[in-house]
């Protein structure tokens, strides 16, 4: 069977929120659950068994979950902030939301209204972030701004930072259960490092050209 064939695929297609139905979702058989890969811009939310991955270079994924509940999320922003103001913004796609949410101010905002939209509390809620490397060398070290806001962010909002791998020159795989509030980091080599750093140069360019209209283990 593929991994986009298991019945339990199609199953979490309809049950999420109605925001994330495009989200590619597969079986991982490894983990023997389904899982949702995010894309910069792209954040997702859950209450169900669903593990949810990215891969990172300077960008910065906060995985966020109550405690509690289990019921949590991960974002994947490349750039820290906008001022745009959120009335500005047309909500009516998913496209639209992607242009928002890859500025960490709607991304930390909209996981953190998701997670409560689905039954979390924020005196729950606890963080693990993950990503900023400085992959784009001959750009300004947008990762280190990334892990700054995120953690300013995290701060003010009163969540706790329970764990974290950031910095350094490595792109990275993450992996985050919410059901459990695990996460699991692979640091990849310097053939993924040229790929991811070509990707977010030119996504970076495309941004700044456009109007927007429990424990970390290793594996």
């Amino acid at each position: 069977m593929r991994r986009n064939d298991h019945p339990e695929v199609e199953q979490s297609r309809l049950s999420c929120l109605p925001e994330f139905s495009n989200i590619n979702h597969y079986w991982d058989k490894q983990r023997d659950m389904v899982v949702a890969k995010i894309l910069p811009g792209e954040f997702y939310s859950t209450s169900d068994n669903i593990a949810i991955s990215t891969t990172l270079g300077s960008c910065i994924s906060a995985c966020v979950w109550d405690n509690k509940t289990f019921i949590g999320g991960m974002n994947h922003f490349m750039l820290p902030i906008t001022n745009k103001e959120a009335h500005e913004i047309n909500w009516g796609s998913r496209e639209k939301m992607s242009d928002a949410t890859r500025y960490g101010n709607f991304a930390m905002e909209h996981l953190i209204n998701t997670i409560l939209k689905l039954g979390g509390r924020k005196i729950n809620l606890k963080a693990k972030l993950f990503g900023g490397a400085k992959v784009l060398n001959n750009m300004t070290d947008v990762g280190q701004r990334n892990i700054d806001f995120a953690i300013h962010y995290l701060a003010q909002e009163n969540i706790p930072v329970e764990s974290c791998d950031i910095g350094d020159i490595y792109p990275r795989k993450v992996i985050f259960e919410p059901s459990s509030g695990r996460a699991f980091v692979k640091r990849l080599d310097n053939l993924h490092n040229d790929t991811i750093s070509k990707r977010e140069y030119n996504y970076r360019s495309q941004i700044e050209q456009e109007q927007v209209d429990g424990d970390v283990e290793l594996f």
